[in-house]
């Protein structure tokens, strides 16, 4: 009699979860969804060539990052150089100038490239660039390049090492004039002079630019 119960309580609770299950699945079956589903292969890129910034590109790389995110998932992955500038323009959509168009990525020994046309103007006082701000047109190729850091759980920054505009490289002395010029809201402590911050998922512990590759760690508790 014992079991007969036991086995009666057990499809009991059996058939409560189902039922909770269906009733909550608009909840959580698109996340199921999104871990179990393949991640779409990028576009084959040659190594050391330039690769476009696309929202297909920004989802492929948060893909990549939930799955990471699962308790079950790997611990690390690769992202193309292409797919996480798109999703890192993409969190920072708000802080970027409107007049940023055709931005490219690319990989180059340890750090990340990014590359775009846009409006001069929007980078802030351009008066430290002495005789260069005069010849700057209306519309310019900005090409610069950095590294990618955790700083801490959930906070990143791109350190800026390199920026070119109008054909003319400017020294690395003058990135935080620059950055602080442009730069919009509070700084989050902690962020070198020279360097972009970035909100970064907090599973995420480790980014690493090596042999063409970007790869992101999570935090194995």
């Amino acid at each position: 009699m014992g079991g007969c119960f036991k086995s009666i309580g057990c499809l009991v609770v059996a058939i409560a979860i189902a039922v909770g299950a269906w009733f909550t699945r608009d909840y959580w079956t698109p996340y199921l969804h999104r871990i179990t589903q393949p991640i779409p292969e990028a576009p084959a890129h040659a190594a050391g060539t330039w690769q476009p910034a696309t929202p297909a590109g920004a989802a492929r790389a948060q893909a990549i990052i939930e799955r990471l995110g699962s308790r079950n998932g790997p611990v690390y992955g690769n992202v193309e150089a292409g797919d996480l500038t798109a999703f890192i323009i993409q969190q920072l959509s708000h802080q970027l100038p409107e007049s940023a168009r055709d931005v490219e990525a690319m990989v180059s020994g340890d750090q990340l490239l990014v590359r775009c046309t846009m409006n001069p103007s929007d980078l802030g006082d351009l008066s430290q660039l002495g005789p260069l701000a005069k010849v700057l047109g209306g519309r310019e190729q900005v090409q610069f390049g950095g590294t990618l850091d955790i700083v801490r759980l959930g906070l990143g920054e791109y350190r800026v090492q390199s920026f070119r505009i109008h054909d003319l490289s400017l020294p690395h002395a003058m990135m935080p004039r620059l950055i602080k010029s442009y730069s919009k809201g509070v700084r989050p402590a902690g962020i070198a002079d020279d360097a972009l911050p970035l909100i970064t998922p907090v599973h995420i512990g480790d980014v690493r630019i090596r042999n063409g590759k970007i790869t992101l760690y999570k935090v194995v508790r």
